[in-house]
């Protein structure tokens, strides 16, 4: 529970109406949408400015109160829970877009906007945002910015770093800093702007960023291959990029994810097969034309037993949304889904994908994978029940084996869900004790007493997980 001063001088700052610490209200930002982690605030703040966070801050600061920055709380890391209470800060009243500037082809947005909106206000216009997140109908683009968020288009396009050409961020200490801007070069001292970008709310507040925009491709494609063998659609894919060829989407499902996503969109899918490629190509009508063609050609050359081109938009849309449902279909199979995004070099997909059916084996767990084949980030997806101490032990040692062999072939533990507080065990198999180190002396240097949320990216070996409620 919050001291009476402090939540006095809160109400002071953000208004009774947008500070919350009924039971209920704790609740409901208790746990984001990770299984197995929640743990209650003490309450919820809600500010309408810079300046107003600026103040929080401040309080909580010489409170030693914790604060976790939250948005939608599509996060699947644990990276908005609240594991030590304090305050969750929400940017429900941080939602506009304040500029689209079509001259240097940038957007400045406050971090509460929805990802798909801002996606649709710049198109509007005829320009792109790329960075597309499955959850961007849901997600905000301040909570993009901290966990520096993928997506299908990643491949091609990159991620949300790729996109961030300025912040303004409030510190720990009160203090407000913009770092980067509208500028193609800018080397003027440390990139403070990439620090921020994937820190999970740990060094500061994101209150508004200028991205980056692209202008709209003219045209787009999309293809769907068959394979009855893993490693087929794998070599494909290094093919595909061997030829010089770099598509928008590389996407792949295995046939249990293929079975539970055609059940939940109905939109006949083939699932008799071992895997699928669904690849899309952006950009010029010769040029979409052109690789298209020769990407039919590798895919067959690769042992695919059908390679189809969508005939209309609609029907492709069908397939990039089923893509986007897989999560949402495998977790209707069991009460607890836990999605993880173990990523390789993309020539080590099959490998990976054998050794994930492996350790499922092993283990007597089912685990289904899809996800960007193109860049290598796989989604080992583990449908099981939380409830089942058993099986949970299981899943936990399944999941670590997974990590570690992610990370012997090249790869890493997250490459787009963040660290948070599920991975935070694991940080030390990717960058070792004196990594770990190296980061904690920069948090220390923004954060020293620890208010930015705490229990995140770095393991506390004390700390449990808490079952959340089922669903």
């Amino acid at each position: 529970m919050l001291p009476i001063e402090l939540k006095e001088k809160l109400i002071a700052i953000v208004g009774k109406e947008n500070y919350q610490d009924s039971n209920a209200s704790k609740l409901v930002y208790s746990f984001d949408a990770t299984p197995q982690f929640q743990s209650m605030p003490d309450a919820i703040v809600s500010p309408g400015n810079t300046s107003e966070i600026s103040q929080i801050l401040k309080l909580c600061n010489q409170y030693r109160i914790p604060i976790v920055p939250r948005g939608s709380g599509t996060n699947l890391s644990a990276g908005t829970t609240p594991l030590e209470g304090g305050i969750v800060l929400l940017f429900k009243r941080l939602i506009n877009i304040l500029e689209i500037d079509e001259e240097n082809l940038t957007i400045t947005t406050q971090p509460g906007v929805n990802t798909q909106h801002l996606i649709e206000a710049v198109q509007e216009k005829g320009l792109f945002y790329p960075p597309d997140p499955s959850s961007m109908k849901i997600s905000q683009i301040g909570g993009n910015i901290n966990e520096n968020s993928g997506g299908l288009r990643g491949l091609k396009y990159g991620v949300t770093r790729d996109y961030v050409l300025g912040l303004e961020v409030v510190l720990p200490n009160g203090d407000i800093i913009r770092t980067g801007g509208k500028l193609a070069k800018d080397v003027a001292g440390y990139d403070l702007t990439r620090l921020f970008v994937g820190s999970e709310g740990t060094l500061g507040v994101i209150t508004e960023a200028t991205l980056k925009l692209l202008p709209m491709p003219e045209t787009k494609k999309t293809i769907l291959a068959l394979y009855e063998d893993l490693d087929a659609a794998a070599k494909t894919v290094s093919a595909i990029i061997s030829n010089r060829i770099i598509p928008a989407t590389l996407e792949f499902l295995d046939q249990p994810t293929l079975q539970v996503v055609e059940d939940f969109s109905k939109i006949g899918l083939p699932t008799h097969v071992q895997a699928v490629l669904l690849i899309e190509q952006d950009g010029d009508p010769q040029s979409v034309e052109r690789d298209i063609g020769k990407i039919a050609e590798i895919c067959k050359e690769n042992h695919a037993v059908e390679v189809s081109v969508a005939g209309s938009e609609i029907e492709a849309e069908a397939l990039r949304t089923a893509r986007r449902s897989a999560l949402s279909a495998l977790a209707r199979l069991k009460p607890t889904t836990i999605l993880e995004d173990a990523t390789v070099p993309r020539s080590e997909v099959a490998n990976m994908v054998k050794a994930i059916n492996r350790i499922a084996q092993k283990y007597d767990i089912s685990i289904c994978t899809f996800g960007h084949a193109g860049d290598g980030n796989l989604h080992p997806t583990c449908m099981t029940d939380a409830r089942d101490e058993e099986e949970m032990k299981r899943v936990e040692k399944a999941l670590q084996e997974i990590f570690e062999h992610a990370v012997a072939l090249g790869g890493t533990i997250t490459g787009e869900h963040g660290v948070g507080a599920m991975k935070a065990p694991y940080l030390h198999l990717k960058l070792g004790e004196a990594g770990i180190d190296a980061m904690r002396g920069i948090k220390q240097a923004f954060d020293p007493n620890n208010i930015m949320n705490p229990g995140k990216i770095f393991a506390k070996s004390d700390r449990k997980r808490i079952v959340v409620s089922q669903r």
